[in-house]
């Protein structure tokens, strides 16, 4: 009995407290975007590479990559719901590579198609994707396939043996 005086009282001034900063705005949290980098000489050549547009791809899906022209070397990607600011990136293995800002994507362009990848589940998000100068590398490809890794070497191409 001896605490329910002082309980009863300090639960009505938290409710009086509450009730007088329940009409005041709480300040919003504002999310600035990151400040987009300066590219290198190397990552604007790549992007000198990319191949933008209206992309069809596998499934009926259509990717759209446009470049900014504010911003040399980044692109604007959008597929259905997913939308990417896109960034050229030097790659050790040639292929044409753009990342997403964010670190969520990845857009590989290769001679023949190109696909955009889901960087945190390592999944394809689309696939197939091909611009009209892809296209005609994927078709020359339908008459002569490039070789394989696993192929012997042509003789004229077998490295020399000291």
């Amino acid at each position: 009995m001896k605490f329910l005086l002082p309980t009863l009282i300090l639960l009505g001034a938290t409710t009086v407290a509450l009730a007088q900063t329940a009409g005041k705005p709480s300040p919003r949290k504002t999310t600035q975007a990151a400040p987009e980098r300066e590219l290198t000489a190397a990552e604007h050549d790549v992007a000198s590479r990319v191949y933008w547009g209206s992309l069809p791809c596998e499934l009926g899906q259509v990717v759209t990559l446009t470049p900014d022209s504010k911003a040399p070397g980044y692109f604007d990607l959008t597929l259905k719901k997913y939308r990417f600011r896109m960034h050229a990136v030097q790659s050790k293995s040639g292929a044409v590579r753009l990342d997403a800002v964010s670190g969520d994507a990845v857009w590989i362009q290769l001679s023949n198609k190109s696909m955009l990848v889901n960087a945190k589940l390592g999944k394809r998000v689309a696939d197939a994707c091909t611009s009209p100068e892809q296209m005609l590398v994927a078709q020359a490809f339908e008459k002569t396939p490039p070789p394989s890794l696993l192929d012997e070497p042509a003789p004229g191409l077998a490295p020399n043996k000291p």
